[in-house]
């Protein structure tokens, strides 16, 4: 057996098998933001709760790129942000704001992602927030909060403000900011990101084409709201295993 597999080996047995699933999914997650392009050098993060516990969550190392991430080297904190075990890094302060007020209160959020894409700032930064202009947005749009920017998120008076403003959705706009969402799991956190995301460069495209813009019919735009509450769920898993062979092609390693 070569030294890289007992290294291997030995992270891996740090950590029940429970805990290692959820920080292969994390690290995977991670590694997707990298592959599309959603990164912002080491400054946005993704947390993921241990399962079955409220007083526990991984997140990412601050000072490693998303591309770099593993399961082995993600950051377990507590509520009050302290680092439980070892790491050579510590966590972002702005992200621990951002998630703690998140996974204090939204006990079925899983996993919590939180990006500053050109795309996703752009909408955030328009009066009209996510406009119903496609499929992909009409999807989500129900589903979107709104929460006012307070500059950056190192005040842990914010936390308050911004959990009222979450209230049950699973999806925001931190205006002036960035975008948000979560999901009972990683799988589904990231689904509902990318459609997020996805609606938001549509929405850019479209308002840069200079074009009259045609919208659906009100009652269109209920039915598809109606479809979108339960359809990406549905398929998350589906989408997620598609996902991770890409990954495997492309950056593997994140197993690691």
């Amino acid at each position: 057996m070569s030294l890289a597999t007992l290294q291997k080996s030995s992270r891996r047995e740090q950590f029940s098998d429970a805990e290692w699933e959820i920080r292969v999914d994390l690290a995977a997650a991670y590694r997707l933001v990298a592959l599309f392009g959603w990164d912002d050098l080491i400054f946005t993060h993704i947390s993921a709760r241990l399962q079955g516990d409220h007083n526990h969550f991984l997140i990412n190392p601050y000072g490693m790129t998303f591309d770099e991430i593993t399961a082995s080297s993600l950051v377990k904190i507590d509520m009050n942000g302290e680092v439980v075990g070892e790491s050579d890094y510590p966590v972002n302060p702005a992200g621990f704001t951002i998630h703690s007020a998140v996974h204090e209160v939204r006990h079925d959020a899983g996993c919590v992602m939180h990006l500053h894409t050109a795309a996703g700032t752009a909408v955030a930064t328009q009066e009209e927030g996510l406009l119903p202009l496609n499929q992909t947005a009409l999807v989500i749009r129900e589903q979107v909060a709104y929460h006012e920017y307070e500059g950056i998120a190192l005040n842990h008076d914010e936390r308050p403000r911004l959990q009222k403003d979450l209230g049950d959705k699973d999806l925001m706009l931190l205006w002036n900011h960035g975008t948000l969402a979560l999901g009972p799991t990683v799988r589904e956190a990231f689904l509902n990101m990318y459609f997020l995301e996805r609606a938001c460069e549509m929405q850019v495209a479209s308002l840069a084409g200079g074009r009259k813009l045609h919208y659906p019919s009100d009652s269109v735009m209920q039915v598809t709201a109606k479809q979108g509450e339960n359809g990406l769920a549905a398929v998350a898993g589906i989408a997620w295993t598609a996902l991770l062979r890409k990954l495997d092609r492309q950056l593997p390693g994140y197993a690691d």
